[in-house]
């Protein structure tokens, strides 16, 4: 899902542990409808690995009739992933890709050199009702792919590797982690777990990334001698050995992978090594350079001014 705001800045704190190199607090924002919370990018912590936008969308009811509807518009530089807890989105862009993702799957859709997309609650399932529960990340792309052809992949929650150990199930959504491999491909080094654990349990963290966060979305967990909630992305020093415990019945995001390349430019919707390139995509989106969205092609967001 785009964020059709201009982006800001989460809340950084420090903690008193060697392992922990700061918590992010997101902040929490409405965007027409429904709850956001941001995690990234913070204002000390603009990336963890490639994880350069991460939001976390609801929890949220929709009455019968309503639902969600993000109007076409465009990304360059970087790949969206979406991954839900509850409920279901309706994906179309400009490939002609039509889907619709459910819980755990994985929607990932490459921007490269430009692509728009929608996405919208379904006529079925906004008629009924329903609960409405994920994350949404962007992840930027190395400098040899910012300029990539657009791609769409779908991933259905079967072929996502899981398992269930101590009261702790988890699935590897990118990446190698925990012996299992995603079969999501990604162009730089990349990790990405949800890990749902029972009060109690506890979780080490997979080794091998470079950088790593753990981001809690429900319940709390117990890290280093502190305690945090939802909301709260715990950002660790390289190699740190690191084991969290759930304090309730906790989810968990574990993200990161190799740090990024070089630094990146982020504005609106675009994601780049190069201000010049942003500009440029601004412009063709203003002039309606961009191609149509088959089957979703009559509204869209307009180029904040």
């Amino acid at each position: 899902m785009s964020n059709p705001f201009a982006v800001g800045v989460s809340e950084c704190l420090d903690h008193p542990s060697q392992a922990i190199e700061i918590v992010v607090v997101a902040r929490s924002r409405d965007l027409g409808g429904f709850s956001v919370r941001r995690s990234l990018p913070a204002a000390r912590r603009r990336l963890v690995g490639p994880f350069i936008f991460f939001d976390h969308l609801g929890p949220m009811r929709f009455d019968p009739g309503h639902g969600i509807d993000v109007r076409p518009h465009p990304h360059i530089g970087l790949a969206t992933v979406t991954y839900l807890f509850q409920g279901e989105l309706f994906h179309r862009d400009t490939l002609g890709s039509a889907r619709s993702i459910r819980p755990g799957d994985v929607n990932w859709m490459t921007a490269g050199r430009g692509i728009a997309h929608s996405e919208r609650t379904s006529p079925e399932v906004r008629a009924a009702g329903h609960d409405y529960h994920g994350i949404q990340a962007w992840v930027a792309l190395p400098h040899d792919a910012e300029e990539t052809e657009p791609s769409f992949v779908h991933h259905p929650r079967a072929t996502l590797p899981s398992f269930e150990k101590d009261g702790a199930a988890v699935r590897v959504i990118a990446g190698a982690a925990y012996g299992a491999r995603s079969p999501v491909e990604t162009t730089w080094p990349t990790l990405y777990v949800d890990a749902k654990l029972d009060a109690g349990a506890t979780l080490e963290l997979p080794d091998g990334a470079e950088e790593r966060a753990v981001y809690v979305a429900t319940g709390s967990m117990e890290c280093e001698g502190g305690v945090f909630g939802p909301g709260d992305m715990v950002v660790f020093v390289p190699d740190a050995r690191v084991s969290v415990r759930a304090a309730s019945a906790t989810q968990l995001l574990v993200i990161g992978g190799a740090a990024m390349d070089g630094p990146r430019h982020i504005e609106w919707n675009f994601v780049s090594s190069s201000a010049e390139r942003i500009a440029r995509a601004k412009d063709d989106w203003k002039h309606r350079r961009f191609p149509k969205i088959p089957g979703d092609d009559v509204e869209f967001i307009p180029l904040p001014e």
